[in-house]
């Protein structure tokens, strides 16, 4: 025992060593873990939205879900290990943007424990308040940070310079797309993407009045409104986070929306496809003006006009689809023709708030990026 306790101590006392990065194909393969995990939680999302009982914790789609949590923090603490074998110890022995997916490991066991003995002790969720569970919100957070692990890795990697090949920050756009998934799912009560479009052309059919006459059936304008603008803020930030840090290469944004539609699509399950192609759609738009305007950093206005741009083409194909697959036009044109223009305002004040000076770029020095090696 004595002797066992002595050889963890070796091992963690650092050994100085900087700390070097994963090759890009290990990027990679913790991405495609992630989407292991991450589909194993959209399927539990799925159940939980469609299935009227679940009277215990160990389900199929749970197991999914676990088992791709154990090969994704099984692949990250194998990168330790290797680096460990090699006589790296300490915090020397962890990759570069790995070090906040390891730590995440034995905290989200220990809420996974937690949410069995919730479920046990209390019963299973199956309405809204499922999103507000600790042990689910512990769940989510320390997932989050694991699957943006090739988000972390690929900020200050030195292979990856201003203008990076989709394949190369494939696996940075996967990571991070998921990780919106999750924020998305836990604020599904304000999702613009699970209303279909039947129930967008009726909400913005009418300029109801609570006081007067009964409720019509259906979500009201109101309520549209509000997710349209939850809906925006969510799925836009992580793209302008993007696009400050790097002038994102053809198809960015297509395979993160892409990615982005799958978890509404699976709470409903796929009974609203037009509406995610809408914003799939608004993706490859969004690709153009990134092509077209060259938006970063350095060049503000650019970014302004792209993050502007980019929500107002979104939402207005998310009320043209609505209204092309739903019925008609919506009969209140204060709405569905200012809608957009709302959302492209908040896209602006976005943009301002993510560059609210030009950045000027230069070398990182070594030392210098210590901060984004988490």
């Amino acid at each position: 025992m004595a002797s066992d306790a002595a050889g963890i101590r070796r091992l963690l006392v650092d050994t100085g060593e900087p700390r070097g990065w994963v090759s890009p194909r290990t990027d990679l393969v913790t991405a495609l873990l992630g989407i292991w995990f991450g589909v194993g939680l959209m399927i539990d999302a799925w159940a939980h939205s469609n299935l009227a009982q679940l009277e215990t914790f160990f389900t199929p789609w749970h197991a999914v879900f676990y088992s791709g949590f154990v090969v994704v923090s099984g692949w990250i603490i194998w990168q330790v290990w290797r680096n460990a074998r090699g006589g790296r110890q300490g915090l020397a022995a962890v990759p570069t943007g790995y070090l906040a997916g390891l730590a995440a490991i034995p905290a989200f066991a220990a809420f996974g424990f937690a949410d069995m003995v919730w479920h046990t002790v209390l019963g299973i969720e199956t309405t809204i308040d499922i999103l507000f569970s600790p042990s689910h919100l512990g769940l989510i957070v320390t997932m989050m940070l694991m699957i943006t692990t090739p988000l972390r890795s690929a900020w200050n990697a030195p292979d990856v310079g201003a203008r990076p090949s989709l394949g190369r920050l494939l696996p940075a756009l996967i990571g991070l797309a998921f990780a919106t998934t999750l924020v998305s799912l836990f604020l599904s009560y304000g999702d613009a993407l699970q209303y279909r479009p039947q129930a967008v052309v009726q909400a913005f059919s009418m300029a109801q009045d609570r006081g007067a006459g009964p409720r019509p059936v259906g979500p009201g304008a109101d309520r549209v409104a509000v997710a349209m603008v939850v809906t925006n803020v969510v799925m836009l930030s992580p793209v302008l986070l993007l696009v400050r840090r790097w002038l994102l290469p053809f198809g960015s944004v297509t395979v993160m929306y892409t990615i982005m539609a799958l978890m509404p699509g699976a709470q409903t399950a796929f009974r609203n496809v037009p509406i995610l192609l809408s914003f799939v759609a608004a993706g490859f738009v969004s690709d153009l003006l990134i092509r077209r305007l060259r938006p970063s950093g350095e060049r503000r206005a650019a970014y302004w006009t792209f993050a502007g741009l980019s929500a107002f083409v979104t939402w207005s194909l998310y009320i043209g689809v609505a209204s092309a697959t739903g019925g008609g036009l919506p009969s209140v044109p204060e709405l569905w023709t200012g809608a957009p223009v709302v959302a492209g305002l908040i896209g602006l004040a976005l943009g301002a708030l993510f560059l609210p000076d030009a950045v000027t770029a230069r070398p990182v020095p070594p030392g210098a990026a210590a901060a984004g090696r988490a």
